[in-house]
This record gives structure tokens, sequence and C-alpha cells, in this order.
């Protein structure tokens, strides 16, 4: 198991995550799936997944994450994959264990776990029993096949993303917490797609299961400033962030930069990006760290 990304946090560093798969892989020319987002294109575009890997390497992340943030069970079969759960997982962790050894580099792979429903419809998920033993099949299958780290992503709600929580828990592997949050009407940090819900019951809920890191991800920048600060709070440890961008292509690289500076300034250990960020983005951040000028 790859532990350096551990022992570079031990000494006060700041960790690179890579940016977005599914906008990249969409950038790329690949139709994703209204059932299951990104995870059936493992299948498919085994290849250019781990291009993109590569790319992400390259460019300097020191942690690359799988694309299987859309392949529990039950999203493959709402998408009409119907057992091809091992086939589609085996080719996504192999595309990033393949760019690892490709470029001789000592990257983390982090195993990605969301509570994404079937069809984005939060009526399609299935009874909490089944949910959770698909969690628990992803997770081990990760844990078993090579992942370094369990990396939980867009966690926003109370019901669902304890059960992710504690199935990425059990495996034993380290386990980065990843929120999703906006800003209300009011200014207040809410869940993403759950804004009924504010970002503090949705940490009430998943503090306890001692993440070994808590990022914002996933989160439009404007809130990532707000949501660490009330982070902060209620977490003592290792805090992070990696905001989408969406389409926003007036998104320059000195304000991506400019911001990042921010976070780490606010205590964020580990940066990165996720939907509209690609390596370019990681590259920037790298060049940021070195004390390079963006480009």
């Amino acid at each position: 198991m790859n532990e350096i990304w551990k022992e570079k946090l031990a000494d006060g560093g700041i960790l690179i995550i890579d940016g977005a798969t599914g906008s990249e892989l969409r950038r790329r020319g690949v139709t994703l799936s209204p059932h299951a987002w990104s995870g059936p294109a493992s299948g498919t575009h085994a290849h250019m997944l781990r291009d993109i890997h590569l790319d992400y390497v390259r460019a300097g992340a020191d942690v690359i994450t799988t694309n299987t943030f859309g392949t529990t069970r039950f999203l493959l079969d709402a998408a009409g994959l119907d057992g091809q759960f091992e086939q589609i997982n085996e080719r996504a962790l192999n595309a990033a264990l393949d760019a690892r050894k490709i470029a001789a580099s000592d990257v983390a792979i982090a195993g990605s776990m969301s509570c994404l429903p079937p069809s984005f419809d939060t009526a399609g998920y299935p009874d909490l029993k089944t949910e959770l033993a698909a969690y628990v099949e992803l997770a081990d299958y990760l844990a078993d096949n090579g992942a370094d780290l369990i990396v939980l992503e867009m966690m926003q709600e109370t019901v669902h993303a304890p059960l992710a929580c504690e199935a990425a828990r059990q495996t034993g592997l380290p386990v980065w917490l990843g929120l999703s949050c906006r800003l209300d009407e009011r200014r207040r940090c809410v869940g993403y797609d759950f804004p009924a819900i504010p970002m503090s019951e949705t940490l009430d809920a998943l503090l306890g299961f001692k993440p070994d890191a808590v990022a914002v991800m996933h989160s439009p920048p404007v809130a990532v400033e707000p949501a660490l600060s009330e982070l902060r709070q209620r977490w003592p440890g290792v805090v992070g962030a990696y905001p989408e961008i969406g389409g926003d292509a007036a998104f320059s690289m000195e304000r991506w930069t400019a911001l990042a500076r921010s976070w780490a300034d606010m205590g964020a250990r580990i940066l990165g990006g996720c939907c509209g960020t690609s390596p370019a983005h990681i590259r920037a951040l790298r060049d940021m760290l070195a004390g390079a000028a963006p480009t």
C-alpha cells in the first residue's frame, strides 16, 4: 500500500488531488450515462480513462481517483449493465494502476465512492439494506484490488451518506470524506443536491466515522471558504478543497490559483478540482505551490 501521501501530510505538506474525470471524459468525446454518469465509460473507454489519469499524474497530482463514482451495482443495473459490476470496476481500477505504472510514479490511488442515485433521482434508491450491501461490495472491491485509500465523494445528507461511510470504514483503508455543498439564500452552507439539509447536520452525522481527512468538493468555489470555516469549527484534522467550476469558460487560471492559495491559507492541505477542471488546472496548482506564475 502506498502511504507516501501520509508522510507528506505528516511533514506539513500540501497534497494535490486530480481534477475531474467525468467531465474530462465528456470533453474528450465520451457520452456519459444518464443513469450512472461516468461509471459505464470504464467498460467502453478504458484506454482513454488511463490516459486521463496519466495526464493528471504528469500534471503533478499526488493522488488520482478511480472512475468508480458511479459503479455501485444498483447504478450499473439501472444503466442496463446487470452482471458487469466486476468487469467495469476492474477496468476502472486497472486504468489508474496502469497510469501509475507507465508514469513510474508513487502517486496514491484513491478509490472513489458516492451515493449517486440511479438516474440522479433520489426516489430511485433501493431499500437501505440493498444500498448498504452495494456500498460494502464496492468498498471491498477497491480495497482488495489496489486502492490505497477510499475517497467518499458528494456526501451531503444524513440517510445515504452514513451507509457509504460505514462501508468505507470497515475496509481498514484510510478514508477521506468529501462534502458537497452550496450557499442558500441566507448564505448558509447546505447540501449541494439537498438544500433543505444544513451542512452542520451532515457533519454531525458523518464525523463520528473518524475520517482521515475532510474536503469540501464538488461545491461552487464561492461556497468553499464559508464551508471550510464551518468545517474548522467542528473538525481539528486535515481539511481540503477540490471544487467544481462546471462549464464556466470565464473561470481564469489566475482566479483559480488565487482562490486555491486562499484555501491553503485557511489550512487546506489537499487541493484539486472536480467537474469542469482539467489537467491544466492541476498543473496550475502545482506551479502555484512551486512559486511559478499561472499559465
